[in-house]
């Protein structure tokens, strides 16, 4: 007797029980009979989890009816089918299934998993409301000691790696990398060397190699480290290294270049190699201008601290803002000194409730007193601040826009630099911003003008391979900047150095491919004897093809530049349109593949406002550099997104408890 799920009948079936049928087998509490009319027959059973009903026969027992209960039914809680259901958490998520039945393993790689990802101590584990907790939600977990999560930590880092590295020494382009050095509480210097790389599919990626200690901030310390960091990776092929502009760097870059120029896997002996981190130079511009408005600063910081260091005085400063009838959704928030980006949301805030800063001081004597022990009137200066806000606004979006890690940023920073290099040449009424400019300048010139060492052309390159922007957007932006012969002078220069690239990639690609026809070349030559006329038509015909070739990707280049500019849209997806594109442009996209995958800054947005250094909390730096590793990798491998930490939204979440009460 096998599966129907209905069989033609004469007998009607009813559901009326009318006969005391005796059935032992406890198959019954899972299935429910279907009676004929008469009540005294049963025709069918009808499972009570999925409703598929079989046809029923006294002679077959219940045995079909077990093996669908058992290893058929997709509903029954305990069966086979539903044993090894793996229910997936979030579509699209990189965190892995979890199987419907209690498995003690997959628990354990959970809380591992968890540990790493939320950045929590070990200890966690032998915590007694942490443990009553698990105990509520699954009594059967036994909780591993603090010893063997690190050692399943450390076994999820090894398997992920394997995969990683997979990935990378497939890969067919080259790879960019950042640095930054980070300090722990015993003053232990740790390098963070980053991946960045553009798949086969045209995905951006963004992967820590390595979070290893370092002898030393010397840069030949650095940059062996580095080179032993790559070989371990099984990495060879390099675009560029995104670095601060400290002089250890440069001298680590150096190291590295004539390492790989070694074994000629630099583009172009690595003359475009060095690239320094555009996040950490707009830190110092704004510096030198901030230095000027110290003491206002220093006032409002001072002003703020006031208000916010009692419930009372915070109180009484919300009825000033409710007396002023200020509609304003947040309150003041107090800078951070080695953010600047704090610094600006400060001045923004309370340029905001000005009006509330004045009837303050006219209502408490205090903080005349805390502000100007001296018993002066304060001068607030507020034109003068919010002169210095509107100046600052464009500095604090520029960083934001440069330090992402989820987009393309090289073919961005182009637009930010002309932008704030215009803010460097407007003539300026104020001579507050007269004042601050001109140090500003200074730095601006020295790191990002066209003629300078420290400028890196790729920038243009980058902005060059943008479809909606080309040669045209980068005339029209120099033209403000520089006479028409140096305009002229410096896209002549580009296009040589985008000739050279061409060359170099088509050379690369047709090593590749000639490389896999070289053995089947040698059988032939085993076979046939060249004579001397013969092989100087050869090499003449090899040297035909050559300028063939280079007459083909010049013109590759220049059907490029010709053919008409995309629209420029907020949602364009430069990558999305190479990969459509790629048959059109077989060595262009090569070269675009490697320069939309440079980073132009080393931090994320979260710390790009920086202006201290990165610091290990207690906990990581009181493991071992192996384990600090592990746990610093493997978070960045296995977490679903990046999740940064916004400084403007983190202050809005106090304000929030505030209003509630809470804090």
């Amino acid at each position: 007797m096998e599966e129907a799920a209905s069989v033609s009948t004469h007998r009607k079936i009813t559901h009326t029980h009318k006969k005391n049928y005796n059935t032992r087998s406890n198959m019954w509490d899972h299935f429910q009979k279907m009676w004929d009319e008469s009540g005294q027959t049963i025709m069918k059973s009808k499972c009570n989890y999925c409703l598929k009903e079989y046809v029923y026969n006294s002679s077959h027992g219940t045995t079909t009816l077990r093996r669908h209960l058992m290893d058929r039914c997709e509903e029954y809680p305990y069966g086979s089918k539903r044993r090894n259901m793996m229910i997936q958490v979030n579509q699209g998520s990189k965190l892995p299934p979890i199987p419907s039945k209690f498995d003690q393993e997959f628990c354990r790689q959970a809380l591992a998993r968890m540990i790493i990802v939320d950045e929590l101590p070990f200890k966690c584990v032998e915590r007694e409301g942490f443990n009553y907790f698990i105990s509520a939600l699954q009594p059967l977990f036994k909780m591993p000691s603090r010893i063997t999560v690190a050692k399943d930590c450390y076994v999820i880092y090894t398997h992920e790696k394997v995969i990683l590295k997979k990935l990378i020494n497939g890969l067919k382009t080259r790879i960019s990398l950042t640095t930054d050095i980070w300090t722990s509480v015993q003053n232990i210097a740790y390098l963070c060397l980053t991946a960045h790389f553009i798949d086969d599919d045209w995905n951006l990626h963004k992967r820590i190699l390595n979070f290893c200690q370092v002898p030393s901030h010397k840069g030949k310390d650095i940059g062996a480290t580095i080179e032993l960091c790559l070989i371990g990776w099984g990495i060879e092929k390099l675009c560029t290294i995104t670095v601060d502009n400290a002089s250890s760097n440069d001298v680590a870059v150096d190291y590295l270049r004539k390492k790989f120029n070694k074994r000629n896997n630099l583009i172009l002996n690595g003359e475009f190699m060095h690239m320094r981190c555009c996040a950490h130079i707009l830190n110092l511009i704004v510096k030198d201008g901030l230095t000027l408005m110290e003491q206002s600063v220093t006032l409002i910081r001072k002003a703020v601290k006031y208000v916010r260091s009692s419930p009372a005085r915070l109180q009484h400063f919300k009825t000033c803002v409710e007396q002023e009838r200020i509609q304003c959704g947040s309150l003041v928030c107090l800078d951070v000194p080695t953010r600047w980006n704090s610094t600006y949301l400060m001045l923004e805030s309370v340029l905001k409730l000005y009006q509330a800063f004045e009837r303050l001081e006219e209502q408490d004597p205090h903080l005349l007193k805390e502000l100007k022990p001296n018993g002066l009137k304060i001068e607030w200066k507020w034109e003068k601040l919010q002169t210095l806000c509107k100046f600052l606004k464009k500095f604090y979006d520029a960083t934001n826009i440069i330090s992402g890690t989820l987009y393309v940023t090289s073919n961005l920073f182009f637009h930010e630099m002309v932008s704030i290099g215009n803010l460097m040449i407007g003539g300026y009424n104020d001579y507050l911003l007269q004042s601050m400019v001109e140090p500003m300048r200074e730095k601006y010139e020295k790191y990002w003008k066209y003629s300078s060492q420290n400028f890196n052309v790729m920038i243009l390159v980058a902005i060059l391979m943008d479809p909606r922007y080309k040669v045209a957007y980068i005339e029209f932006c120099y033209r403000k900047f520089l006479s028409p012969d140096e305009v002229d002078g410096l896209l002549k220069t580009l296009k040589g150095i985008m000739k050279k690239l061409l060359d170099y990639y088509q050379a690369e690609s047709s090593s590749c491919i000639s490389s896999s026809s070289r053995d089947l070349e040698l059988e032939v030559d085993q076979f046939y004897d060249v004579s001397g006329s013969q092989e100087s038509l050869r090499d003449e015909f090899l040297r035909h093809l050559e300028q063939r070739d280079s007459m083909s990707r010049i013109s590759e280049l220049d059907k490029y530049l010709n053919d008409p500019l995309e629209s420029i849209g907020l949602k364009f997806d430069i990558l999305g349109w190479w990969k459509n594109n790629l048959s059109n442009y077989p060595i262009l996209a090569l070269i675009v593949k490697d320069v939309l995958a440079i980073p132009v800054s080393t931090v994320a947005s979260e710390s790009a406002f920086s202006t201290g250094g990165r610091v290990l909390d207690p906990f990581r730096s009181s493991l071992s550099p192996m384990m600090v590793q592990c746990l610093v990798c493997a978070q960045d491998w296995i977490r679903s997104s990046p999740s940064p930490i916004n400084v403007e939204d983190s202050l809005n979440e106090v304000e929030e408890l505030e209003a509630c009460g809470n804090v």
